[in-house]
């Protein structure tokens, strides 16, 4: 929703701007069709030929986040924390049957008991996947610490390629704007023996691929991009507290100091407090007995 609001913010403030200073739009109106076909169509062709089918698929997608905003609620992360705190738990008490739940989490009660954690593929398997080694004795706390930030920073990586693509293709817009400018004067060129009534309109058209260019790079595809970058690093905060909690597992601190050092690294937006994750611990204590 407040993407909505922006876009309508920046054409009601940009446009509302010129008709208050007296300007004419049908030199625009005229001359838009031509222009955004040749800025935008070579926008989207340069974007086509610089990324592969996977980049270009992943790039509308995430377009979504625009409007959608960020995935994982302040309950997300109070679930996380109250499944990893299960999790542990099991751990500790019987390897045995923490296996069931590591190496099947679609068939797990405990991961059933977290749809929207159990539909991330990704954070399941990095949950999983950790919990399994340590199973298998690797468990050096500085090993895995190093093992996981690599994961996570290439799963980031990977995912920013939408932001650095749209950022690419807001750089060059500008530039194409130009292109097409460059294009209207030599139409206008060609009909110097005009009168100047008929050359103004002309050259006027002209400037509105130069404003179209900056208009759509400013206004909407950097906007775009930033908030698409802006989005997919604020959930990767979701994947660093794993990390945090299964390493501090491994430090073998008691369970509630784990879960309290992913607590206090839960960014403040998100964060739970204390005596509202200690509830959710208590009723999943009592689910469990």
């Amino acid at each position: 929703m407040i993407g909505i609001v922006g876009i309508v913010i920046v054409i009601v403030m940009v446009f509302g701007g010129y008709a208050m200073a007296g300007g004419k739009f049908d030199i625009i109106v005229k001359a838009l069709p031509f222009e955004l076909t040749m800025i935008g169509g070579a926008a989207i062709g340069a974007f086509v030929l610089s990324n592969d089918m996977s980049g270009i698929k992943h790039t509308l997608k995430d377009l979504g986040k625009v409007f959608k905003g960020k995935r994982w609620t302040p309950e997300d992360y109070r679930d996380l924390l109250c499944l990893l705190f299960e999790l542990i738990r099991i751990a500790r008490a019987n390897p045995v049957e923490l296996e069931e739940h590591v190496e099947g989490p679609e068939e797990s009660a405990i991961f059933a008991r977290y749809p929207r954690i159990l539909a991330d593929k990704e954070a399941v398997s990095l949950i999983c996947d950790t919990l399994r080694s340590a199973s298998m004795n690797y468990d050096d706390p500085h090993q895995v610490e190093e093992v996981l930030e690599k994961r996570i920073e290439a799963s980031l990586h990977h995912k920013l390629h939408s932001a650095h693509a749209l950022q690419t293709m807001a750089d060059g817009l500008p530039a194409l704007g130009i292109v097409a400018a460059v294009l209207g004067v030599i139409k206008t060129m060609s009909s110097i023996d005009q009168p100047p009534e008929i050359l103004g309109k002309m050259i006027g058209g002209a400037l509105v691929g130069t404003f179209l260019g900056v208009f759509l790079a400013y206004g909407f595809v950097g906007p775009f991009a930033n908030k698409v970058k802006n989005v997919i690093e604020e959930d990767g905060h979701f994947y660093q507290l794993i990390r945090e909690v299964l390493v501090a597992n491994l430090y073998q601190h008691p369970t509630n100091i784990c879960i309290e050092v992913g607590r206090q690294n839960t960014p403040s937006q998100n964060r739970p407090s204390f005596a509202d994750l200690e509830d959710a611990l208590r009723a999943v204590k009592q689910e469990a007995a």
